[in-house]
């Protein structure tokens, strides 16, 4: 990207909405965001949280580095009363990208549209890599921003799936999910289900992404053999984990930092036997064997969301959206 160097291209929301890009281009950019982290090409540092004393807000600050495309960036998050319902809270996030290899600030955009993809995009390459050879059922627990996406994301990496189920709480959040769906697969169906258990054990992946109120919560004896548990927020007990033949996180710092709610009763958390980042390179396999039932842990990593916003600003250029700022001048 060629930009002024006294100049910033910025990008709002609706520049960032408007853009173009196809679930394929999604899924390759994500993937070769994880790739370089097995051999510490790209860095993706913890990320700092502040709050005040009353909880009425929450802060998070994500720096890295993406070696394969030569990009640093800071994702910025901030939310006001975090524990209020979806309509009422107020959450802002926003990413700055910076070319490391011309010394160049690139883009500022609104980060919502980014983080609402590349979670589940991560959670679609967990399944295309981690899923038993014959899956076919899939179960999503959950209908908020980061479940929008998740279904079209899963069947692109997956084209074989037969079967979608669908569990959630929220009639709109239903409805967006299935239209979300529709709009891109108009030749497939959700089944929205009301019985997880029933849904859980017919089920080959399941994808937790529901909020901490879901009265869902799978329990690990009710998946079969080979089931794949991808945890994103809620919906999956913690014996998914800790009773798994194998665990995959993104992050296994990331996951003994955040993965509190999933510490078993004696006060230990289950390691992770193998990071994705390994399993993408081609360092190690995703399964090792089809009877395996597998967890695998989706926390955010911020490569992703420089990789995912640095294409998102390659496009915007390509399809003349933002505007250019004189910053220092």
């Amino acid at each position: 990207m060629d930009t002024d160097h006294k100049s910033l291209r910025i990008l709002t929301r609706r520049d960032v909405d408007a853009i173009d890009i196809t679930l394929t281009d999604i899924l390759d950019v994500v993937a070769q965001a994880i790739r370089p982290l097995a051999d510490g090409t790209s860095a993706n540092p913890a990320k700092l949280s502040v709050s005040p004393p009353d909880s009425s807000s929450v802060s998070y600050a994500m720096l890295g580095r993406d070696g394969n495309r030569q990009v640093v960036a800071v994702r910025a998050s901030y939310r006001h009363d975090p524990h209020q319902d979806r309509a009422r809270l107020r959450h802002y996030t926003t990413l700055t990208l910076y070319d490391d290899a011309a010394g160049l600030p690139l883009a500022l955009m609104d980060c919502g549209r980014i983080g609402s993809l590349r979670t589940p995009a991560v959670s679609a390459l967990m399944a295309r890599a981690c899923a038993a050879p014959n899956a076919r059922t899939a179960l999503l627990i959950g209908t908020g921003t980061t479940a929008r996406m998740a279904l079209p994301l899963l069947v692109t990496a997956l084209p074989d799936l037969e079967r979608l189920m669908l569990f959630g709480t929220h009639p709109d959040g239903i409805a967006v999910v299935c239209e979300q769906f529709a709009a891109r697969f108009p030749d497939r169906e959700v089944d929205v289900v009301t019985d997880v258990r029933a849904a859980a054990e017919d089920a080959d992946i399941l994808i937790g992404t529901a909020g901490p109120a879901t009265p869902a919560a799978v329990e690990s004896g009710w998946l079969g053999p080979g089931a794949l548990s991808v945890l994103v927020g809620h919906g999956l007990a913690p014996s998914t984990l800790h009773r798994a033949d194998r665990v995959v996180a993104t992050s296994a710092e990331q996951m003994a930092h955040t993965g509190g709610d999933l510490v078993h009763p004696d006060g230990t958390l289950r390691p992770v036997d193998v990071e994705l980042a390994d399993i993408l390179s081609g360092r190690t396999a995703g399964r090792t064997r089809p009877t395996e039932r597998i967890f695998a842990y989706n926390s955010g990593l911020v490569v992703t969301d420089i990789a995912l916003g640095h294409r998102f600003a390659q496009l915007a250029l390509e399809q003349n959206l933002g505007t250019e700022i004189p910053l220092w001048k």
